[in-house]
């Protein structure tokens, strides 16, 4: 690690510790106890990291954050602190915070967050925290769809109001709902999260309710439920009694045009619909994927697999990607990648051969017998064009395609003809001069042996 850093802090430990670390890893660092010298060493041109606590005895180090960024734009601030609440994570978002962790935070983690800033400059992350363990999708960027969720978090959480969180499938809606729960003042009450299966009678229901005493309960996937089980849900929210638990659903179904179609009941929309979020697609914030891919690489390792890190032009493709799963989607991929490879850094070929081989988002139509085939390659070559994004493949897919279909199917058919040339022509329908063209011309070896059939 190289640079200058500028640590402002007025707790002398956390200056000494700070100072001795990372002047252990190769940096030069100025510590002081004053918001107004830290400014004037910024003024001056110093540092090339700040390292900021927020509470300070001369003023709010958040409310300094506009102005370092007024006199030297660019230059990334860290920021620390003991009130390690959402709200502190948002209003560090909002002034432009290169990073936040909470206090205590661990020595090594922020080493590493700081060597990323010195480095990297351009990418930020603030990730709201909570007593969670991480094993869901994390709630991290600093996109502005992410700032948006997250200023609405802070105002929807310590509400009484029914949350409705949409979004398409893979984006997270349950671990936004639990966020909200374990941000709130209800954090140490229960947290019940149910779905469709779970509604079929009005037993069930009092059952789900008496868990979920005065805590949250949560509907997942409401636009799932059948009529019988949107009527029982409505009669229930009528119905909650004294000190009841506060109600969050999520959907992947637009319930607009559900109403419309008279698939979902209009009153119970409004019932569940006191403040709507919207969990952003990771197309709407691909400048979040860099963060993400570092999260789930970083899990993965520590799950079992191997250290790895994207190549540029793996991260360029993963940029161009369409991602109909969402962060699910990435989640798996990278998951994958850590698992099956050994290389330290992570090709475009990798990459390329990952996401052709991952499944359609929507569920895959039945085909039948006659289509079956052509309905395989048509999803293929769907999946192959959506992995380019807004940009086209190279020039020569036509050919590119044709091979990929023509090499199998001469293999499989000189192995069934016993690698017999004049039996494979006339199993192909095709002449055998033809055939041995193809054979050269693509490379493919023939053996000849007896076929048992």
């Amino acid at each position: 690690m190289d640079g200058t850093i500028l640590v402002a802090d007025d707790d002398r430990t956390i200056r000494t510790v700070l100072t001795q670390a990372l002047t252990r890893a190769g940096c030069r660092v100025h510590a002081t106890s004053s918001l107004v010298t830290l400014m004037r060493w910024v003024d001056e041109g110093r540092g090339d990291l700040v390292i900021s606590d927020v509470v300070m005895p001369d003023g709010n180090g958040l409310e300094t954050l506009p102005k370092i960024a007024e006199a030297r734009p660019g230059l990334p601030v860290i920021v620390i602190s003991a009130q390690n609440t959402i709200m502190t994570a948002i209003q560090a978002a909002e002034a432009d915070a290169y990073d936040y962790l909470p206090k205590p935070f661990d020595l090594p983690d922020l080493m590493k967050r700081a060597g990323r800033a010195l480095g990297r400059r351009k990418t930020a992350a603030v990730t709201p925290t909570s007593d969670r363990d991480g094993d869901d999708l994390p709630l991290v960027g600093r996109t502005a769809a992410m700032q948006a969720l997250y200023r609405l978090i802070a105002r929807v959480m310590n509400t009484e109001i029914p949350i409705l969180v949409m979004g398409e499938s893979g984006t997270g809606k349950s671990l936004i709902s639990r966020s909200i729960h374990d941000l709130s003042d209800r954090r140490n009450l229960p947290f019940v999260a149910i779905s469709a299966p779970d509604l079929t009678d009005a037993a069930a229901l009092s059952t789900i309710m008496s868990r979920a005493r005065a805590g949250t309960l949560l509907i997942d996937e409401v636009g799932d439920l059948d009529a019988a089980a949107q009527a029982r849900v409505v009669r229930m929210l009528d119905n909650l009694g004294e000190n009841p638990p506060r109600i969050m659903a999520t959907s992947r179904v637009d319930l607009g045009a559900a109403i419309e179609s008279k698939a979902f009941r209009e009153d119970l929309y409004y019932r569940l619909a006191g403040a709507t979020l919207t969990a952003p697609s990771l197309r709407d914030r691909i400048e979040d994927l860099p963060l993400l891919v570092d999260h789930f690489l970083a899990r993965s390792e520590r799950d079992g697999g191997t250290l790895r890190a994207l190549s540029d032009p793996a991260l360029a493709l993963l940029r161009t990607y369409s991602w109909p799963g969402n962060v699910r989607q990435l989640e798996n991929a990278m998951r994958q990648l850590s698992v099956t490879g050994t290389e330290p850094e992570i090709s475009s070929a990798e990459i390329e051969a990952t996401l052709s081989g991952q499944p359609a988002a929507d569920p895959l139509q039945t085909a039948t017998e006659g289509d079956r085939l052509g309905a395989s390659v048509a999803r293929h070559l769907q999946r192959y064009f959506d992995m380019h994004g807004g940009v086209l493949p190279p020039p020569g897919v036509y050919q590119r395609i044709l091979r990929e279909v023509e090499v199998p199917l001469l293999e499989i058919a000189l192995d069934a003809t016993g690698g017999n040339q004049a039996k494979c022509a006339d199993l192909l329908g095709i002449n055998r001069n033809t055939l041995r063209k193809k054979l050269t011309e693509l490379d493919i070896r023939v053996t000849r042996r007896r076929k048992l059939m």
